[in-house]
């Protein structure tokens, strides 16, 4: 992808990545001040915007596709710069307690997470609406603020040793439910794009679970591997909600596939011979960089995502060419329900089913 002359262009050390709500937009954050980008085409960047106001920003946030930009910088990282770019002026800024781990915005809300706290903001005028103090330790800065306005749900950690999701509601400005996610501690929440479903991970990255949002019920559950401990760096809905894409520290991209609720509120997932993982593959490696490089700080979820689209759409794809129109690369291994429970099977003559053998059979030749 070219970046049309913007983002490294000038050997500038990038610092962090970060997309708007709706993915049309590209912040980066660098050492020399921050820009930011039009997604508008797949084969290139549109620089919108490049200031070099702030140096070594570590969080630049966009307000989908306004002139509303939210800057923060490791000279200040306590002060929250909320900028109108189009016009070249500073809105206001704003000091807290600590660092500024993170920060999400919808069209309703802006919520400033610290290790200890949560700051809950009216965009509108800024106005601080609720402090939630005391909350667990939060020392990635973890949270999800749902984009649909509407459903302005926020989820941050109940635990600090547990997966415990404290689900509130930003608008009304009270907590809505408790779930108990996961054994261990959370490495990953999102919300889908209407805020009516939350992903998770823990930290030990083998089950991803959904659940109903504001209910808390659980729908149902993917699992990533089944005894390899991996570090999940960030989950994404698709706009439709029907995909669920999970990246790790490993280079592989496991997308699995959501299906219609049934009548009695259970999710049904598309089964291939007791299979639940829908579909896993490998990135084609980016220009200049190969499979066993990633790049530290940009291998965002969002990404690959979008590259998995195209791989899908185009039918290239440098490991496989299947003929399905969802699945990349048969796993060679795969889950088959058993009298004692479900139970890992390694495809052979006895044990796969037909249509195993046949994409099996063309990929070798």
């Amino acid at each position: 992808m070219d970046a049309g002359g913007g983002a490294g262009a000038d050997g500038a050390e990038v610092c962090c990545l970060s997309y708007n709500q709706d993915c049309t937009s590209l912040a980066i954050g660098m050492k020399t001040g921050y820009k930011l980008f039009s997604l508008s085409s797949v084969e290139q960047l549109d620089l919108v915007h490049e200031s070099y106001e702030l140096s070594d920003v570590y969080i630049v946030e966009r307000l989908f596709s306004s002139s509303l930009v939210v800057v923060v910088s490791n000279s200040k990282p306590r002060q929250m710069n909320v900028f109108h770019f189009k016009k070249g002026t500073e809105i206001c800024n704003y000091n807290y307690s600590g660092n500024i781990l993170s920060i999400r915005l919808n069209r309703q809300r802006l919520v400033v997470c610290l290790e200890e706290s949560i700051y809950i903001h009216n965009i509108k005028d800024m106005k601080l609406l609720r402090t939630l103090l005391d909350t667990p330790r939060n020392t990635s800065g973890l949270c999800a603020l749902s984009i649909n306005h509407s459903n302005s749900y926020l989820a941050y950690p109940g635990s600090a040793s547990m997966g415990e999701i404290m689900v509130y509601d930003a608008n009304v400005l009270k907590t809505v439910c408790t779930i108990q996610a996961h054994d261990g501690s959370l490495a990953a929440i999102a919300f889908n794009s209407t805020g009516t479903k939350l992903a998770s991970a823990s930290e030990k990255g083998t089950v991803i679970r959904v659940f109903s949002i504001p209910e808390g019920q659980r729908l149902c559950e993917f699992r990533r591997g089944m005894k390899r401990y991996v570090s999940i760096s960030s989950l994404v809905f698709s706009i439709d909600s029907q995909f669920l894409c999970v990246s790790s520290n490993t280079e592989t991209v496991h997308i699995f596939k959501l299906e219609h609720l049934s009548e009695r509120g259970e999710l049904i997932l598309e089964r291939l011979h007791g299979q639940d993982v829908h579909g896993s593959f490998k990135l084609p490696p980016s220009p200049g960089v190969g499979h066993h490089e990633p790049r530290p700080g940009i291998c965002n979820c969002t990404a690959q995502f979008l590259r998995a689209q195209e791989c899908l759409h185009s039918g290239d794809n440098t490991e496989t060419s299947t003929p399905s129109s969802h699945l990349i690369q048969w796993p060679s291994l795969y889950l088959q329900p058993g009298p004692t429970g479900w139970g890992r099977v390694r495809p052979n003559k006895k044990t796969q089913p037909p249509w195993f053998r046949k994409v099996r059979h063309r990929q070798r030749g």
